[in-house]
């Protein structure tokens, strides 16, 4: 009998702290009342920024939103989340000069990060679309390719319901100062580094 009450003791406890959850969590979306368009920036030094980029990308049109897709940085191999969000009506616009260490040049480099820029601030003015990813885009504001203040006054004149979506490392502290969400990916253990390559439909 002690056994039972003992259990009984401890199944109020739990349930008396899981209501205070409860009621902590019913009171924050209570008072979450704006609808905005939101900035959300995905940076760090660890994997899965651009896969959680696509994946926000994949909710949105779930939901019946206009996406787009500006991707800095990649080159012209194959992406398998453009194989599959193109089905779904998503536009992609692609720098397609791979890495800057493996083009190694400079100016190059700037005209193609300056045209695939002109895309995205096309994209952050069409009112039809929802949301915008930016992939990669932080490191074209590092290297002096893509000013940092035309970037800033784009974001801060798109229309009011578009959401966009920022990934890349060392994000500038303007950009996560303007920022809604700002998640960092931290790089605990990472397969290349053990001399494992990159593999399709893991990596790209």
């Amino acid at each position: 009998m002690t056994n039972d009450n003992s259990k009984l003791t401890k199944e109020k406890k739990h349930q008396a702290r899981q209501q205070k959850l409860k009621e902590k969590v019913d009171q924050r979306i209570a008072n979450a009342t704006k609808e905005k368009g939101l900035l959300l920036v995905i940076t760090g030094n660890g994997k899965g920024k651009s896969t959680s980029g696509f994946g926000t990308v994949a909710r949105a049109v779930g939901h019946g939103l206009k996406a787009s897709v500006v991707q800095f940085i990649k080159g012209t191999w194959e992406c398998g989340e453009r194989n599959l969000l193109e089905l779904h009506d998503v536009d992609f616009h692609v720098m397609g000069t791979g890495f800057t260490w493996e083009t190694q040049n400079k100016e190059e480099d700037t005209k193609a990060a300056q045209s695939a820029w002109s895309d995205a601030k096309v994209l952050l003015s069409d009112d039809s679309i929802d949301v915008v990813l930016l992939d990669e885009i932080t490191y074209m504001v590092t290297y002096g390719y893509i000013d940092l203040e035309d970037v800033v006054e784009c974001l801060n004149k798109r229309p009011a319901h578009q959401h966009v979506i920022i990934t890349g490392r060392a994000c500038h502290r303007q950009l996560i100062e303007l920022a809604d969400t700002v998640s960092e990916v931290q790089s605990i253990k990472h397969a290349f580094d053990n001399g494992i390559k990159a593999q399709a439909g893991i990596d790209w």
